[in-house]
């Protein structure tokens, strides 16, 4: 009997592991598929506390564990129970838990989480996953830091279908809903067990049973007017717009109010919803509209005025990407409020009533002036270009209009040439349309000459506006020229947009170098840089990232004639198909030597030359573009050699590296110098 109670027991085991979805892992009696990497640390899996664990008892920076192959036709959520646990509160180089996706054809894998903080219990992590008919592997990377005696463990993965914002409240986890706590009113779980004195209610909504749960907020310890409890959701990791819906219960003697906020990442809440009846007995639904296009938080809030309130109880929150209203009409989509002015005007016009300011310029490849910041062979527009001589002269562009109460992020790249005055002379305005309200929002203060600078401005207005960039020539004596590129808007302030993680394969050399090594330090060495270089007629004035950043480059007065300088990308994944790397280089100077990209295979000692330009090319920053493709690991190699003179500062920024073709096709892989054009501008 013994034993048929014990082949129930492992049998009830199974069917438990039955139900675990694909990836997903309680690291009961094995890691369910998921293996580590000998190259780093060992994991080690501790069956009889159900986890799995690194530490600093073996030496080594980290540990990397990666799930067998899967496959996401749908919308899921990853949840992963982890803990941290460290003997110093506070270094310089802490322990990190990250969560990486390794989807099949990219050569790098997206941090889609990472989390640094030491805790004394288990913490839970919520991630959106978009759904994709790609193959993918996720990827856990455990940093050892530098604390002498740290451990990071995992309890569970889990991958469900669905949202992460929904929840039936059934798991001890609840999906990783907190309470904010109030020392008089706080959520609580009810239900799940007849004799816990805490349930309020007979019966939950999930299982129609006394065994199910729900949440709920009940106003006995009420002390003080106006006393708020705070249940909050986990955040959105991914655009989701569509109907929220949940179900609830509200007993109450005196008013209560229960709310519902969004709330965005700078803090800002928005209220989506609020009761309206004074009581429903039963569980009632209530179903709003939601539109989460950056990170945010449901917040479910209930205010209580005395302690005979009542109580409030929630169960089953749900999501779907259909809104819930019959609301027609597609989403705002902030890419049709940008443009880099390569085909036409995008969605800019210019009003009749003032004479056309602006003009889409193009400017040949030359040594005196910059073209584009798109690709330095494009177009851009210039302001009092043949108004050069009217003081008091205006010229107004304006943008499409834009939906209100939307938190934007405007993000532009301006030159300037020839004031001796620059502020003021190119400001940007936000223009409400039912008010005819003009409010400035940005206005040149100083920047260097001729070299494109990014502005950034976070805005939120709750009417619909446009935005307009307005260039002004004050006085005769003092009227330049006023150049706009590459204009874009995203939704979210840009701060948040600075807390993203950042872009696969793409380096700006702003924090470090990236994937990038050099081969030898030394004379013939890569260097990273802001600023013009130390040699006047070479090398550019600032980056191109935002003008004022880091770039890399050579320093041909520290070299000589022909001597080389190597930057080299760590080891990247081989893939099937092809790939396209982007950057840009900049050489300028009469002496200026060769720059040359080399694809370089595991194993073969062949280095294949993709692309070379040889002299120099332009004022400006030029964009490169190359396709190749290897099925092997393989490594990319920047090199540079230096010319006949020290006027051969060569520099490269912001390099890109895509999966599948180049969308559009560089003329010239190889070249020499740039042709002996005029310094021209076309219209």
């Amino acid at each position: 009997a013994v034993t048929g109670a014990r082949f129930v027991l492992a049998a009830l085991r199974l069917a438990g592991a039955a139900l675990l979805s694909p990836g997903s892992c309680t690291f009961e009696d094995s890691a369910c598929g998921y293996q580590w990497d000998y190259a780093h640390l060992p994991w080690t899996l501790h069956g009889e506390g159900h986890y799995i664990s690194v530490d600093t008892s073996y030496k080594g920076e980290k540990a990397v564990l990666s799930s067998p192959d899967l496959y996401s036709e749908e919308w899921s959520c990853v949840r992963l129970i982890y803990q941290i646990a460290t003997t110093s509160d506070t270094s310089p180089d802490p322990a990190r838990l990250n969560l990486y996706l390794r989807q099949e054809g990219e050569s790098f894998d997206r941090l889609l989480w990472s989390a640094k903080e030491p805790s004394d219990s288990w913490l839970i992590a919520s991630l959106d996953l978009m759904n994709s008919t790609k193959k993918y592997k996720l990827v856990l990377e455990g940093e050892m830091g530098q604390d002498k005696s740290t451990s990071i463990a995992v309890f569970e993965i889990k991958i469900t279908s669905g949202y992460c914002i929904e929840c039936d409240f059934e798991e001890n986890h609840l999906c990783g809903y907190v309470n904010r706590w109030n020392p008089n009113v706080n959520w609580f779980v009810g239900g799940g067990n007849i004799r816990n004195s805490q349930s309020i209610l007979p019966k939950d909504h999930t299982l129609n049973s006394a065994l199910g749960h729900y949440m709920y907020v009940d106003s006995v310890y009420v002390k003080h007017f106006q006393e708020v409890a705070q249940l909050i959701s986990p955040k959105t990791m991914a655009p989701i717009s569509g109907c929220l819906s949940f179900y609830y219960q509200l007993k109450q003697e005196s008013s209560i109010v229960f709310t519902v906020y969004l709330r965005d990442m700078s803090g800002f809440y928005e209220e989506i919803w609020k009761t309206d009846s004074a009581l429903s007995a039963d569980w009632a639904l209530a179903e709003v509209d939601f539109n989460a296009p950056y990170p945010m938080e449901v917040i479910f809030e209930v205010a209580f005025n005395s302690a005979k309130g009542g109580y409030v109880a929630l169960d089953d929150i749900s999501f779907s990407p259909v809104y819930c209203s019959n609301q027609t009409g597609t989403p705002f989509n902030p890419a049709n409020a940008g443009c880099n002015f390569e085909e036409d005007l995008c969605n800019f016009y210019q009003d009749d009533k003032d004479s056309p300011g602006w003009s889409r310029v193009k400017v040949k490849r030359n040594v005196y002036r910059a073209g584009d910041h798109t690709t330095g062979f494009g177009y851009y527009l210039l302001a009092n270009t043949k108004f050069t001589s009217q003081p008091e002269y205006v010229g107004r562009l304006y943008g499409p209009t834009l939906p209100g109460n939307l938190q934007f992020c405007l993000r532009f790249y301006y030159a300037l040439y020839g004031f001796f005055k620059m502020t003021g002379t190119l400001a940007v305005y936000i223009f409400e349309e039912n008010h005819v309200v003009q409010e400035k929002i940005w206005s040149v203060l100083d920047s260097p000459k001729g070299v494109w600078t990014q502005a950034e401005i976070s805005f939120k207005k709750p009417m619909p506006c446009k935005v307009v960039f307005v260039s002004w020539c004050k006085s005769f004596w003092d009227c330049g020229l006023v150049a706009l590129d590459d204009v874009s808007l995203s939704l979210g302030s840009c701060q948040a947009a600075d807390l993203l993680l950042p872009n696969p394969g793409e380096c700006t050399f702003e924090k470090d170098e990236c994937v990038f090594i050099q081969k030898k330090r030394g004379r013939g060495s890569w260097h990273r840089k802001r600023g013009p270089t130390p040699t006047s007629y070479t090398g550019p004035k600032g980056d191109h990232t935002t003008g004022v950043g880091y770039y890399m480059y050579i320093e041909a007065s520290n070299m000589v004639y022909g001597q080389r300088a190597y930057l080299v990308s760590r080891s990247l994944r081989g893939t099937s198909g092809k790939q396209c790397l982007t950057f840009f280089y900049h050489m300028y100077g009469a002496g200026t030597g060769l720059l040359s990209v080399y694809l370089k295979k595991e194993g073969d000692d062949e280095e294949i030359p993709l692309w070379r330009r040889t002299g120099e090319q332009s004022i400006s920053w030029l964009r490169g573009l190359i396709e190749y493709e290897s099925d092997t690991n393989y490594e990319i190699i920047f090199e540079a050699i230096r010319g006949v003179s020290i006027r051969s500062d060569t520099a490269i920024d912001d390099i890109l590296f895509q999966a599948g073709p180049c969308l559009e096709v560089e003329e010239i892989q190889f070249s020499s110098g740039y042709p002996d054009s005029l310094n021209e501008i076309e219209y």
